[in-house]
């Protein structure tokens, strides 16, 4: 069958790769075209458009490129209909891909599987009634999001696991490192390591790595700071934070980085998830503008207690999260006191951890999402769309 899937970042990136990978071995004939990124096409297929065109993040960086976000969608949507797909699989994005699944509802019969569904849990629930007009088929992987969807929507979806198990999992089946070849193969000396994960886009990197520079800039004389650089993020953009400081960037290294980490710093999102994995302790740094009055927004507009992941899952505060006005270079700090190895609430946190890990579940997600799309495809035999549909994406 032929498979065009869509994903809009780095996270969604590894995700759809692993599912690309599950997806060969339930159909060993399987074709792909997509939108996303390196590792996907590492698989293999077709890369229509790399993620790194995609990323635009905020209401001014969205504005200031809306033209060419509406040519993207236009790209994709003639591109769908010319390869005609026997499922088009949407990956997290929602922004981008929710408009995706909407053109192919009105003008095609091709059938749209969404993997990773959109957090509208924690704010656009409005959302939900474009996901059940849409959407043929949602793969959840967060186990908060059932009653969500099922009890109070009454729309059914298929939790399938997270797939952070899997790529940490899989990680550390491969990886016999130690913390001294680490440090022997980067260059490094032998401190322990403060990890820094400061986001994966230039406007959350802008917001949050000052702070968590200046939080650690005293301990740099018993710890080594090293950031996570990320995909898309050239080396010369951290520098303008960085300045002449001792701190190293490590690109495509972040899972090597939290093996060995002490523990960390992380900007709120998949991170927070993957770093819990690991068992690093962190804490959660997300910096807005006008930190009280997104604070007040946050206490009533968003629909959930917290915004890690990790929280979210257990539903009580395992890691700090300091955000907007709360998030500053001496809470930082303070935080991070104590989740070092001689802070009070380090084993309380890894403990917190481990029951994190107990309700997400054993890892194969991508394996379980996979057979279970194979398998509703091959049930539903769904009519394809026609070659010859007209359309045009309305700003």
């Amino acid at each position: 069958m032929k498979y065009y899937l869509i994903a809009g970042e780095a996270s969604g990136d590894l995700h759809a790769s692993n599912l690309m990978k599950a997806l060969l071995k339930e159909d060993t004939l399987a074709e792909f075209r997509f939108f996303g990124g390196d590792l996907m096409s590492a698989v293999g297929g077709t890369c229509v458009k790399h993620y790194k065109e995609l990323a635009y993040m905020g209401f001014v960086p969205v504005l200031l490129h809306l033209n060419v976000i509406l040519r993207n969608m236009q790209m994709c949507c003639t591109d769908i209909v010319h390869w005609n797909p026997d499922v088009v699989i949407l990956v997290d994005y929602p922004g981008f891909n929710l408009k995706i699944a909407k053109f192919c509802r009105k003008n095609t019969c091709i059938p749209v599987f969404y993997y990773i569904s959109p957090k509208i849990w924690a704010w656009k629930e409005y959302r939900m009634k474009n996901i059940r007009r849409d959407v043929d088929e949602l793969f959840s992987i967060l186990p908060f999001e059932i009653p969500f969807f099922e009890e109070k929507h009454h729309y059914p979806i298929h939790y399938v696991g997270n797939p952070c198990v899997d790529a940490v999992m899989a990680f550390k089946e491969h990886s016999s490192e130690n913390f001294d070849s680490f440090i022997k193969s980067n260059l490094l000396n032998d401190k322990p390591i403060i990890a820094l994960l400061a986001g994966s886009r230039k406007q959350e990197i802008k917001d949050n790595l000052p702070d968590m520079l200046a939080a650690t800039k005293s301990l740099a004389d018993r710890y080594q700071r090293i950031i996570a650089g990320a995909p898309g993020i050239d080396e010369s953009y951290y520098r303008r934070y960085i300045g002449s400081s001792s701190v190293t960037i490590l690109f495509g290294e972040t899972y090597r980085l939290l093996q060995q980490a002490e523990c960390a710093l992380v900007t709120s999102g998949t991170a927070t998830l993957e770093t819990a994995l690991f068992k690093v302790p962190q804490v959660v740094c997300y910096h807005t503008p006008v930190g009280k009055f997104i604070s007040f927004l946050r206490r009533h507009v968003l629909k959930v207690r917290f915004i890690s992941l990790v929280n979210l899952i257990v539903n009580r505060e395992i890691v700090c999260e300091l955000v907007a006005d709360t998030m500053t270079v001496n809470n930082i700090y303070n935080e991070l006191g104590k989740i070092l190895k001689e802070g009070d609430c380090r084993e309380k946190m890894l403990r917190g951890y481990d029951e994190m890990a107990g309700i997400l579940g054993p890892a194969g997600a991508s394996k379980r999402a996979a057979r279970e799309m194979v398998r509703l495809l091959n049930n539903k035999k769904v009519p394809k769309s026609s070659d010859n549909i007209k359309f045009e994406i309305k700003k």
